[in-house]
């Protein structure tokens, strides 16, 4: 099943192309200081293995504008430099070879210095994504109409038409709020009103879990109306964690190929096995894995090969031990160790497809 995209034009960065039509991008944010160079490295190199599109550093200070520097040399993929107050690190950073930039203008200053960053931009062909956040609202706008999805829309727009009055025109807009109805009615309002590339994220969403649901139903609902060309699941702690739940949700909706993954049934009393100790040590192995792959993980016969037969292995613990083995639904087989068994399995079919 597939659904029509919101059309928009299109920006590149660093090669990515955003919008216009393009794969949804994914990206991540990491949170090492960036001056320690050998941690914010080896912390990119995770994220790209994860699946990451882009990734995106803070640089708070002059030192860490210098560190994105040697940091751009050291890696692959694009880099998106994070500036808020210091107009001047964002031309450091673009001198220094960011692939675009964030930045929000509301705690620039004074319009002159956000012209500067945009003349430097268009020299080097970059695109600036206006970050507009329920945090960060005007005291105008806020005095005005409080925090709500017009107030963020006001914002938004007020800042590109500048922008764009002065000629530049790779734009990618973001409206954020932590709340997910306000996330959603200011894309929406986005969508209809601008034709530019639109980041989503619901920013603040918390650690993962509670803020990965919060996350999806934002993103998600928005995606699947196809508004939306780049992503990032803001959530406390491991950056890694945001890739593979962003994986998640793009995938389910077609955005993604698919990937490695494993079904498991919720157990009942019905359950003979160690359904969840299984899933996980199969999930943590193969985490890695990009080839379209599933493994099923199923409790018993009931929920064995007859409600995961589209699982190309899996496996179904039974009632007098063991577990049966299946493929497409087909029994092929019994075993006394089921992880061993399947995590066998899984490394001769990635071998046969490698």
């Amino acid at each position: 099943m597939t659904f029509p995209r919101r059309h928009s034009r299109q920006v590149e960065a660093g090669g990515v192309k955003i919008g216009g039509g393009a794969p949804v991008v994914l990206q991540s944010m990491t949170n090492t200081p960036t001056t320690d160079i050998p941690a914010t490295v080896a912390q990119i190199e995770r994220l790209l293995k994860a699946g990451c599109d882009l990734v995106r550093l803070a640089l708070p200070d002059e030192a860490s504008a210098q560190a994105f520097g040697e940091i751009r040399r050291l890696v692959k993929v694009p880099l998106i430099a994070d500036i808020h107050f210091d107009y001047r690190l964002a031309l450091q950073a673009i001198a220094n070879g960011a692939d675009k930039i964030r930045l929000n203008p509301g705690n620039i200053g004074s319009f002159d210095r956000v012209k500067q960053v945009l003349e430097a931009a268009a020299k080097r062909k970059i695109p600036i994504r206006i970050g507009v956040n329920a945090g960060s609202l005007e005291k105008k706008l806020l005095h005005e109409k409080g925090v709500s999805a017009e107030s963020l829309l006001e914002s938004a727009l007020d800042i590109a038409y500048k922008i764009e009055r002065e000629g530049f025109r790779d734009i990618v807009l973001a409206g954020k709020a932590s709340s997910v109805m306000q996330t959603i009615e200011v894309n929406r309002l986005l969508a209809k009103e601008t034709d530019y590339p639109l980041h989503l994220g619901l920013t603040e969403a918390g650690l993962p879990g509670a803020g990965s649901i919060k996350s999806a139903v934002a993103v998600g609902t928005l995606l699947s109306e196809g508004i939306g060309d780049t992503v990032r699941i803001s959530l406390t702690g491991d950056p890694v964690t945001e890739i593979r739940d962003g994986l998640v949700i793009l995938r389910a909706l077609g955005l993604k190929p698919p990937g490695l993954e494993i079904v498991s049934c919720p157990t009942c009393a019905r359950t003979h096995g160690e359904v969840e100790a299984v899933a996980r040590k199969l999930q943590e192995e193969f985490a890695g894995i990009d080839q379209p792959l599933k493994i099923a993980v199923m409790g018993c016969e009931v929920n064995g090969p007859g409600e995961a037969r589209e699982a190309d292995i899996g496996v179904a613990f039974a009632k007098k031990g063991g577990a049966l083995i299946f493929r497409k639904g087909e029994i092929v087989g019994k075993t006394k160790d089921a992880y061993r068994t399947i995590a066998e399995e899984v490394k001769r079919m990635i071998g046969e497809n490698s």
